[in-house]
């Protein structure tokens, strides 16, 4: 049997073929699983003053969250938050915002466990050197419940520059939105509903899908809607459901020293399955936020320094119920995980005006 000469083109194909199945079948091989710890906090001083003169005075380190993170590989890992409001129990809150495992590929990934859903810009990404203002805008609050957590799955991806989600959660609480503090019968907001993930149902499943284009440096536009039945005292046969239906859009520039933010939402009720409902009516609650700034750090060499102004609009039933909200202030990032922030505004109901000054500080890592 005559023998083989190798030649530098077989050479190479033989160390390319080899490469080449080294790295598919042991991808993971040079992988190293890692625990990230990370986190977020802000302080807050309020001070708000009534149409009568009448003063109110809160200094609050409204929160301190601990993230906690595990990969076990490339694809897969594990992901948490836990977040203790205003200092201590009993008086604050201790919650657990997420815990979920993840997989992720280049194209396509799941979560389950303790999620957010998408639903407007603040939600999901909420950290205080990610938004302008001391406090979350009043929107985010009463039109978008951030922040808004539950137990579910979420599936997600991105095809070019559209990114997709559809998440199922657990049933809103429909008793927190129609009775008030005293078990009586009263229309009342989105916010009411969270269940938290503590011993929540699953009879309707609240259904969020959502999509972004982001295919433009520094802008995002987009929008999500959600639609649940959800069950009065975790009992949808004898006492009824509350249909409910969350739309919103958004968009968000930031780039070239320009920063500017634009959301609108609408939030509508359907007591129509309500079993002995003393009103008949169907209700909805909308608003929007309008954010503009200008960074202008680099003219006073001081890193990032934006002065800016919002416009909002808040109305949870009527329009006697509308809030209108103006705001000036200033937020000063010396780094980038650091936001030092004062704002100016008034909020007006009906006849009545009152004035609002805030000053904080947060930060996130």
């Amino acid at each position: 049997m005559k023998g083989y000469k190798l030649t530098m083109k077989n050479k190479l194909s033989i160390i390319a073929c080899t490469v080449a199945c080294f790295t598919f079948l042991s991808a993971d091989e040079f992988f190293e699983a890692g625990t990230t710890i990370g986190g977020y906090g802000e302080l807050h001083w309020n001070q708000a003053e009534d149409e009568s003169g009448e003063k109110s005075n809160k200094l609050d380190f409204h929160r301190f969250i601990i993230y906690y993170g595990h990969n076990w590989t490339e694809k897969w890992s594990f992901k948490s938050e836990v977040e203790l409001e205003h200092n201590f129990l009993p008086g604050g809150e201790l919650e657990l915002e997420q815990a979920y495992v993840n997989y992720h590929t280049d194209k396509w990934g799941f979560q389950g466990g303790v999620i957010l859903p998408t639903a407007g810009l603040i939600n999901e990404y909420h950290e205080p050197p990610l938004f302008l203002s001391v406090e979350r805008p009043t929107y985010s609050k009463y039109i978008m419940p951030t922040t808004w957590f539950g137990n579910g799955f979420s599936f997600y991806g991105k095809f070019n520059n559209i990114n997709w989600r559809i998440a199922l959660l657990e049933d809103l609480e429909g008793e927190g939105i129609i009775f008030n503090d005293d078990g009586i019968f009263e229309k009342g907001n989105i916010r009411g509903g969270r269940g938290k993930g503590y011993k929540t149902t699953a009879y309707d499943w609240t259904k969020n899908f959502s999509v972004s284009y982001t295919g433009i440096n520094g802008f995002r536009a987009g929008g999500s809607f959600t639609m649940n039945n959800a069950p009065i005292n975790d009992d949808p046969v004898e006492e009824g459901t509350l249909g409910i239906t969350m739309f919103e859009t958004h968009a968000k520039y930031d780039a070239n020293n320009v920063h500017a933010v634009f959301e609108y939402g609408q939030n509508s009720f359907d007591v129509s399955n309500i079993k002995d409902v003393p009103y008949t009516e169907d209700w909805t609650s909308s608003g929007y936020y309008l954010d503009l700034g200008y960074n202008i750090g680099d003219l006073v060499n001081c890193g990032k320094l934006i002065p800016w102004f919002r416009t909002s609009s808040v109305s949870t039933d009527t329009e006697s119920d509308a809030k209108e909200i103006t705001r000036f202030g200033l937020t000063w990032w010396p780094i980038n995980n650091v936001a030092f922030k004062a704002d100016y505004g008034t909020v007006k109901k009906g006849t009545s005006q009152d004035k609002e000054i805030n000053i904080g500080i947060g930060y996130n890592f």
